[in-house]
């Protein structure tokens, strides 16, 4: 038999044993089995630590791009998972929670890399001044933990519930061990096969322990962080390990509760917000066959509109077939194993020992496709419980299934009470068109809720709806749902690190931070900062300008050009009783002409003006007064290419204004987009590309393709002919709505890839030659690039076309030889 494998150590392999025999749902064949015994699980802890090194020296930019690049190539092997994951039971709408959800998570949490500097650790917060002088300070710093990260997970998501946690320690710089539950290990293992395919990940930063490890904690160390999804009871066992204890490790658990929805009081029979609220409930009671943390499993509703609510509700669950997921007319499939079916019977059983089942039961039925007796099927089932209050099965027992318990409240507040009966809960929702009934039940239930969404009509259509956690908010609930908190953006991502608080100079601080500290010494540019590109500039480069007396005519004319009269600028008979003495320059003046003495006037590597942050004006400046500007480096913070521009990142400049006394008057953040170097390809200029071409010969051998040296020169020649307008009338093979993209890849620098196939050219063969000899081609070439120059200068507004980029202008055109030229001259070892 099968046997769901491990990767560990580096290599796949295989748990000693015949193992835990594990069914398909749906049809309870037996096709795998999952075994951890013989697996050393001190040396594969200590793998990841060591391993681990590799990833946490890469920045969080490359962090975040491996992360997206890997989010991409999953993406393209979705198929194969959505049919591994209809073995769990799963429809293709609760596997494209699973897969696609998971893959959310990849590509959310790798945006997140803008928000960190371009290093390897975080710098948290502003820095503390710790002296009168400024000569003293302190900061926090974040860096990656050392260990590796142990994920504990839960069977209902085998894939998301990897990839939520994955991504978050990926992007702290830290590797993970995960355990998946044994029912659906092999969704997981797939997944994790084409994860180390992919070769995207650096070695170690991922292995894979398919089903229970249970010495798992016995060798923790500090370093290491532990999280568990699952149920209460074994979490809460997990969690009093004393080895965990013993190290201090970081321990979080994300566990089973009892979540709720509420219909708000004006929510009556008739309104948007009590057919959502059916809706959703419904949804929650079968999506994935309620096997989710976060499903609806208490449902409370005014008392007077209880009847209503049970009708409504059945009504809705008549409509769900339940069966083989993978028939279209199929809305729920199967439980992960008989094993859970048989425990949802029993917690059911235990609730309606005070409540009463009002629809559904555990009599045997026709599942649609299937057998249900020999699937793991089970038909939605909902309890009424009509004394919330008095009665506690409903808020203490779980089934982990397609069920939920009806029970009514007489007020706000009564509902709020009764929320929070169930002791800690990941998520709650209201359901009303009041905004004060929202406000009250929110800030009165949060104590005892990790998430709470409020639905109505205005929200509903792009509400992601009650069940759902979402990357970039937290995930988890207090008391019973385990005190924990995941994912959340930042707030996860520091989970896996370690604040530090450091002490030093400003100067040193700078230093260890990478973002200039008030007060720490400037080093003096040699040129002008905005001559530099990106790669050049460092934090505390600075320019010192020259200074500028302010008048009243610049006050003047800048209130009436901005139709700014406040009266401490036009009107100096008010100023008594103010805070002002004279006539006072604009706030918003002193920085404009502070960017008058700091900007550089020439084209250069300065691209854009992109921002302005913590602007503070510390006193007023009148007119007569003097000023000069320091344009210090702050920050470098790297960004993706966006749209026809070239590669840039942005440059945080600390601007402060100084009066003749050097003190200061003002100071701002002003953020410029600053072009980086291009350093991938060789200019191209009518010197020196007979230079390259001189380099050619009859018996120059290609490095790749099967071009002839003449054949690549005649190629080039007619590029250039159809870049001069003389050669048109093709069609464009670029599909339109990929167009714009592939145009584009002209700004970037990455060189062309190789054996590319131009679509003018015939595949797999060699065009007919035009010329004699080489010498020959080689001079028409340089003719057709000259009447390419002279067209464009007569012509610079010209758009000509392209076969593979489309419409080109002159600059366009320029980027495309460039590249053309640098990618052929390569190919031949010319450059």
């Amino acid at each position: 038999m099968h046997k769901t494998q491990h990767y560990i150590l580096g290599n796949w392999s295989e748990g000693q044993g015949e193992g835990t025999p594990i069914q398909d749902s749906v049809t309870g064949d037996v096709f795998t089995s999952v075994t951890t015994e013989g697996l050393d699980v001190p040396s594969i802890l200590q793998y990841g630590r060591e391993k681990g090194d590799t990833l946490r020296k890469m920045t969080f930019q490359e962090r975040g791009n491996m992360i997206k690049s890997l989010a991409l190539y999953l993406t393209k092997k979705k198929k194969q998972f959505y049919e591994i994951s209809y073995r769990t039971g799963a429809t293709k709408i609760d596997s494209w929670i699973d897969i696609e959800g998971g893959f959310g998570n990849l590509f959310a949490n790798a945006s997140l890399r803008k928000l960190f500097p371009n290093q390897s650790y975080h710098v948290e917060g502003e820095p503390i001044d710790l002296s009168r002088g400024g000569r003293f300070m302190a900061h926090h710093i974040m860096v990656p933990k050392e260990g590796v990260a142990v994920h504990i997970n839960a069977f209902n998501f085998p894939v998301w519930g990897m990839l939520e946690k994955c991504a978050v320690n990926w992007m702290a710089g830290m590797p993970a061990v995960v355990l998946p539950a044994p029912q659906s290990a092999y969704l997981t293992e797939a997944v994790v096969k084409e994860i180390i395919a992919s070769g995207i990940l650096p070695e170690g930063s991922l292995q894979l322990i398919s089903g229970t490890a249970k010495n798992i904690l016995d060798t923790v160390q500090s370093q290491d962080v532990v999280t568990f999804t699952g149920s209460a009871k074994v979490g809460r066992m997990l969690k009093a390990h004393p080895q965990l204890i013993e190290e201090s490790v970081p321990f979080t658990m994300e566990a089973d509760s009892l979540n709720a929805a509420v219909l708000g009081k004006d929510a009556a029979p008739g309104t948007p917000e009590f057919d959502l609220f059916i809706k959703e409930v419904r949804n929650e009671m079968t999506v994935k066959c309620g096997q989710k943390c976060t499903a609806i499993r208490r449902i409370l509703v005014p008392e007077k509109y209880m009847e209503d609510v049970q009708i409504a509700l059945g009504k809705a669950l008549d409509k769900v077939t339940v069966g083989d997921p993978r028939l279209k007319e199929v809305r729920m499939g199967a439980l992960v194993s008989h094993a859970q079916r048989e425990s949802v019977k029993s917690q059911v059983q235990r609730i309606a020992e005070t409540a009463q089942i009002v629809y559904g039961n555990f009599d045997d039925f026709e599942a649609v496709g299937a057998d249900s007796k020999k699937g793991s099927f089970l038909r939605p089932i909902l309890l009424r419980e009509d004394n919330p209050m008095k009665n506690e099965a409903a808020h203490v027992t779980e089934a982990f299934g397609p069920v939920s318990t009806l029970m009514p409240y007489n007020n706000i507040e009564e509902a709020i009470k009764i929320s929070k009966l169930g002791k800690g809960s990941l998520v709650s929702s209201i359901f009303t068109n009041d905004n004060s009934i929202a406000k009250e039940f929110t800030i009165g239930a949060a104590s005892h809720h990790g998430r709470i969404l409020t639905i109505n009509r205005e929200s509903a259509k792009q509400s992601t709806g009650h069940g759902s956690p979402l990357p970039l908010l937290v995930h988890g609930g207090p008391g019973r749902a385990g005190g924990g908190e995941e994912m959340g953006g930042m707030r996860g991502i520091k989970h896996y690190m370690q604040r530090t608080a450091i002490q030093g100079s400003p100067t040193t601080l700078t230093e260890i931070t990478g973002i200039y500290q008030p007060k720490s010494d400037y080093k003096e540019a040699e040129k002008h900062p905005f001559t530099y590109h990106w790669e050049d500039i460092q934090p505390g480069m600075s320019l010192k300008t020259h200074k500028r007396t302010l008048t009243d005519g610049d006050i003047v004319n800048f209130a009436n050009l901005t139709w700014d009269h406040f009266y401490a600028h036009t009107d100096i008979t008010s100023l008594d009783g103010s805070i002002f003495e004279q006539r006072t320059a604009h706030g918003y003046f002193i920085i404009s002409a502070a960017a008058g003495l700091f900007v550089y006037p020439n084209k250069g590597p300065v691209a854009a003006n992109y921002g302005l942050e913590d602007i503070r004006f510390l006193r007023p400046l009148y007119h007569n007064d003097t000023i000069y500007v320091r344009l210090t480096c702050k920050q470098k913070v790297d960004r993706d290419q966006k749209g026809k521009e070239h590669p840039s990142g942005i440059v945080k400049w600390y601007v402060e204004v100084f009066d003749t006394e050097d003190e200061m008057a003002a100071f701002a953040t002003i953020l410029t987009m600053v072009q980086k170097k291009q350093t991938t390809f060789v200019e191209m200029t009518s010197e020196s590309i007979p230079f390259y071409l001189s380099k050619l010969s009859e018996n120059t051998k290609p490095n790749w393709g099967m071009m002839t040296p003449q054949h690549m020169v005649e190629h080039l020649e007619f590029t250039y002919r159809i870049a001069s307008g003389e050669m048109q009338n093709f069609d464009i093979a670029t599909p339109e709505e990929y167009l714009e993209k592939t145009q584009e890849t002209l700004w970037n620098y990455k060189p062309m890839p190789k054996d590319f196939q131009m679509p003018l050219m015939q595949k797999g063969k060699l065009e007919p030659l035009e010329h004699p000899d080489l010498d020959t081609a080689k001079q028409k070439m340089l003719e057709a690039r000259e009447e390419y120059i002279e067209f464009f200068k007569e012509n610079p507004d010209t758009l000509n076309k392209n076969a593979v980029f489309g419409y080109l202008n002159r600059y366009e055109w320029y980027l495309l030889e460039r590249k053309h030229l640098n990618h052929h001259f390569n190919q031949f070892g010319l450059i």
